[in-house]
């Protein structure tokens, strides 16, 4: 059997890992017209900022692929002929398939501003446009970047770290409000701005406007100011990169590719994951399109099980993400609504710096603790995701809310003065009890061994 996987993101690369592990027989080809390699791309921003080289995004030695026999091809597939099983590419070769998987990631937003296709604008997905970035950055005075999401502030810092002065435009009254609670909200703008970086809030792009010379040289905004700038980064969210499917009807879309529990599309023998795909029935509290690393990587290992005949429904699991606003560390488990729910409980306690942050969701009704959102603070997932899974009552997770603690020999301890907070809240005089060692967080997880989650039982068809 020769399956192809189209896009060499984590999705794709962690398809092609599990189809080789489980399987000795089975041939992969993984395509992809970006690069020759697999790299880390949440790490993009480092090699510019010069953190790191572009070999130190490369997870895997160039021997690797040879040695797992996957095949590596370059191109650009600008057609599927499903019928034939045939891929063919823009230079006019062809491939034959039995199986294709789509894992072609997600292209940055345009929203038709007059002047977004001028010189020295782009977004921060590719490796192209971190490229087209290095180029044009020698021309860049000043730069504005649009939308307030976790790439605009990628951007920004990376544009910071030359020294280039940088206007965020952010169209909500706070920081990513869409996302987090207000009062995180309005920390993670606080902290950017104290780190040299421009905020206007409540501000919308109208226009990029031409130097005269086919570039961006300023922007305006809807209020009708205008900023000078040399560079536009428009960063104002992303959309499943699946232009080359247009005019196929045989692979059914909507926003992304759509796709079953099992992650197969409406084509025979053709599976989407990651970015590109949009689930038909997302689970309860789930978006349909789930652009972040740790699904694209689930939805990988999910669909090679069922690429070999071992069906397994994809399962997300509880929601976890992270990011970093430049120096502000950020974690969420579980349920955390920005604007809150009916008969959701919180919470929230902050550091006198108004850098730091702990806030803890649970039902009103039965004290069942739902979510965990952190800023400037860390907590180990897997204890946080047994609380959640367990509906464990929010006064047993604060009095042991310690064994959550990440590092705690490293860092500042705060769940003493949580739980004070608590109890002053709701007149309760609970307890912290004694510092937790990691034995003890072990025993508590009943960790023998990683198993990952798609190696459950698979699902019978």
């Amino acid at each position: 059997m020769h399956v192809a996987i189209l896009g060499n993101g984590i999705a794709g690369i962690t398809a092609a890992r599990w189809l080789r592990k489980l399987s000795d027989d089975v041939r992969i080809t993984v395509i992809s017209a970006e690069s020759d390699y697999f790299f880390s791309r949440t790490a993009l921003m480092y090699v510019y900022m010069g953190h790191q080289r572009w070999e130190d995004l490369m997870p895997y030695e160039p021997f690797f692929w040879s040695k797992n026999r996957i095949e590596l091809r370059r191109g650009y597939v600008e057609g599927v002929d499903v019928a034939a099983k045939t891929l063919h590419f823009s230079g006019g070769d062809s491939l034959a398939y039995d199986k294709l998987v789509l894992a072609t990631g997600s292209a940055w937003n345009t929203f038709g501003w007059p002047g977004q296709d001028l010189q020295r604008v782009g977004g921060l997905v590719s490796v192209q446009d971190l490229e087209y970035l290095e180029k044009v950055t020698p021309e860049i005075q000043s730069a504005v970047v649009v939308g307030g999401g976790l790439i605009g502030i990628e951007l920004a810092e990376m544009l910071h770290s030359r020294h280039i002065p940088v206007t965020l435009l952010v169209r909500e009254s706070s920081y990513w409000s869409n996302v987090l609670p207000r009062e995180e909200s309005e920390m993670v703008s606080r902290h950017i701005q104290s780190r040299g970086i421009e905020v206007l809030h409540d501000t919308e792009l109208q226009e990029i406007h031409d130097d005269g010379g086919g570039a961006a040289g300023a922007i305006t905004t809807k209020s009708g100011r205008r900023i000078e700038c040399q560079y536009v980064g428009l960063t104002a969210g992303v959309h499943p990169n699946i232009g080359f499917l247009a005019g196929n009807d045989a692979v059914e879309t909507g926003k992304g590719i759509l796709v079953d529990q099992y992650l197969r599309t409406s084509a025979p023998d053709v599976y989407a994951i990651g970015d590109c795909a949009e689930l038909r029935q997302p689970r309860p509290g789930r978006k349909a399109i789930e652009a972040i690393w740790y699904t694209g990587r689930m939805m990988g290992e999910t669909v090679a099980y069922t690429l070999l005949g071992r069906p397994v429904a994809y399962d997300p699991g509880i929601w976890f993400n992270s990011a970093k606003f430049v120096d502000l560390e950020y974690q969420v488990y579980g349920e955390v609504p920005a604007h809150g729910r009916e008969g959701l409980a919180t919470l929230y306690w902050e550091h006198p710096d108004g850098e730091k942050s702990v806030r803890i969701n649970y039902e009103k009704d039965g004290g069942a603790v739902r979510g965990f959102n952190l800023m400037g603070i860390r907590y180990r997932q897997e204890v946080c995701e047994k609380w959640i899974a367990n509906r464990a009552p929010i006064e047993e997770v604060l009095q042991n809310l310690g064994m959550a603690n990440f590092d705690p020999e490293l860092y500042a301890e705060y769940e003493a003065d949580i739980v004070a907070l608590y109890n002053q809240q709701t007149g309760s005089n609970l307890r912290l009890q004694k510092k937790r060692g990691l034995d003890a967080v072990l025993r508590f997880l009943n960790f023998k061994t990683r198993t990952p989650r798609a190696i459950a039982r698979p699902d019978a068809q």
